[in-house]
């Protein structure tokens, strides 16, 4: 396949910033960069239009720019706790997705959807994960995510207590109650 020659409308990580004409595979232009309005097609008329709006464009991403900085301010060591089912090793049953902390973010007062949300992995153990989230494209902050069983158990972890493997109290049992043993002999019944 040929590549796509675009012009970027804002910077694209790992690609180039506002501006750079880049050769793309056309799947990734196709299905992701021209629909998101992030480039535009390399041509002379796109070309001349876009050397027309360019200070206007680089205007209004200055502004987008210093508002997502302004919340990254504000927002700076944002936690958020999640509370999953888990097994005695910390493994939990399910993951936690970019979905998941996309929604707690938003309960703690900072609006954002999930595509925002870089997750190299979903989340699978309990404990502690910084996460990186992207207000704008030249603009990310960290994340702390909490994943615990309980509330009480987040408050541990955040105070920097091991709470993976403890096991809770054995369940005292009344009555007389014997227990099978598949090694002894057991009396005949009828």
């Amino acid at each position: 396949m040929a590549a796509v020659e675009l012009i970027l409308l804002q910077r694209v990580e790992k690609l180039g910033q506002m501006g750079d004409v880049v050769k793309v595979k056309p799947g990734y232009a196709r299905n992701f960069l021209l629909p998101q309005k992030k480039a535009i097609r390399a041509n002379k008329a796109n070309l001349a239009q876009f050397e027309a709006q360019r200070a206007k464009l680089e205007a209004d991403n200055i502004k987008r720019r210093d508002e997502a900085e302004r919340v990254a301010e504000r927002m700076q060591g944002l936690a958020v706790t999640i509370i999953r089912q888990a097994g005695e090793s910390g493994s939990l049953y399910g993951s936690v997705s970019s979905r998941d902390i996309a929604d707690q973010c938003g309960e703690a007062g900072m609006v954002i959807n999930r595509s925002q949300v870089v997750l190299e992995n979903p989340i699978k153990m309990l404990g502690l994960t910084t996460v990186r989230v992207v207000l704008h494209p030249e603009v990310d902050m960290p994340v702390t995510v909490n994943v615990a069983r309980s509330v009480e158990e987040a408050e541990k972890q955040l105070r920097g207590e091991r709470v993976v493997g403890e096991v809770e109290a054995p369940i005292e049992l009344e009555g007389d109650i014997q227990l099978f043993d598949p090694n002894s002999e057991q009396p005949d019944i009828g």
